[in-house]
């Protein structure tokens, strides 16, 4: 499939991300010769399929970073003395006969958890992306300082469009773009405010990766939630904060905190 680069294509779906009836063929395929469906969080997929892994590193790109970031989320992941493993969701994936029903419905509620945790995802780029907008529109930065983040806007922007087009291509409704209210009257503290939805941007994408069913959406969101970080380090040098706040390992955020922290930035 080639490098993840959902950025430089702005309307269009995630590349790799198949339609719901790809899905479930791809699935089905996916029995082994027991019967047994390869079900069970993306990450759950990657620790016990070595083929799984070798197309998740494709999709990130290859190379020795698409490799770490394998071994660390799988690390996060767990397992147990039983061969199954534990995702962030809970509970070991199962090794036991399932029927046709049993099966189809494991899908069905596994494209509809990827396509709630892809409509949280593009609620906050709603947000980001109307937040940068209302701070180019404020006067507030000029030169490069205006440069970059106008650059973070056109970013976000694009990753509304092409969430967007990924929940339509999966049968979903894109969730509606909230009215948006921000504090802009100082430059300072802007420019703090735009570390802290970055930064928590960044965390946000990293608290659902255990929770992805699809191996291609999440290689598609961890590609999003690089670009997050990046925004979150180049601001934080902006600010004097550290580029790295928690140090060497990225915290996870979960989406009741995230979405309580940005609730002050949605009109009533």
């Amino acid at each position: 499939m080639g490098r993840i680069t959902p950025v430089h294509n702005a309307g269009v779906t995630f590349p790799g991300v198949p339609s719901a009836r790809a899905a479930a063929r791809q699935k089905e395929e996916a029995m082994t010769e027991s019967g047994e469906p390869q079900a069970g969080p993306a990450l759950d997929e990657l620790a016990r399929d070595p083929a799984s892994r070798k197309r998740f590193l494709k999709m990130m790109g290859g190379g020795v970073a698409a490799t770490s970031a394998c071994g660390i989320l799988l690390a996060a992941c767990g397992g147990d003395d039983d061969g199954g493993t534990t995702g962030q969701a809970g509970g070991s994936t199962s090794t036991g006969s399932m029927s046709g029903d049993d099966t189809t419905t494991m899908e069905m509620e596994a494209a509809e958890g990827d396509l709630e945790i892809l409509n949280y995802a593009l609620t906050l780029e709603y947000l980001e992306a109307d937040f940068y907008r209302k701070v180019a529109d404020a006067g507030l930065f000029k030169g490069a300082q205006l440069s970059l983040l106008s650059t973070f806007g056109e970013h976000e922007q694009q990753h509304v469009e092409t969430l967007t087009g990924t929940i339509e291509s999966l049968g979903g409704t894109p969730a509606t773009a909230p009215e948006t209210t921000f504090p802009l009257d100082d430059a300072k503290a802007v420019a703090e405010l735009a570390a802290t939805v970055e930064n928590l941007g960044a965390a946000a994408y990293l608290g659902q990766a255990g929770r992805i069913q699809s191996p291609e959406i999440l290689a598609a969101a961890l590609s999003i939630h690089t670009v997050e970080a990046r925004h979150a380090s180049a601001l934080n040098a902006l600010v004097g904060a550290p580029y790295t706040p928690e140090g060497a390992f990225a915290a996870p955020a979960t989406m009741e905190d995230v979405l309580a922290k940005v609730k002050p930035f949605i009109a009533a």
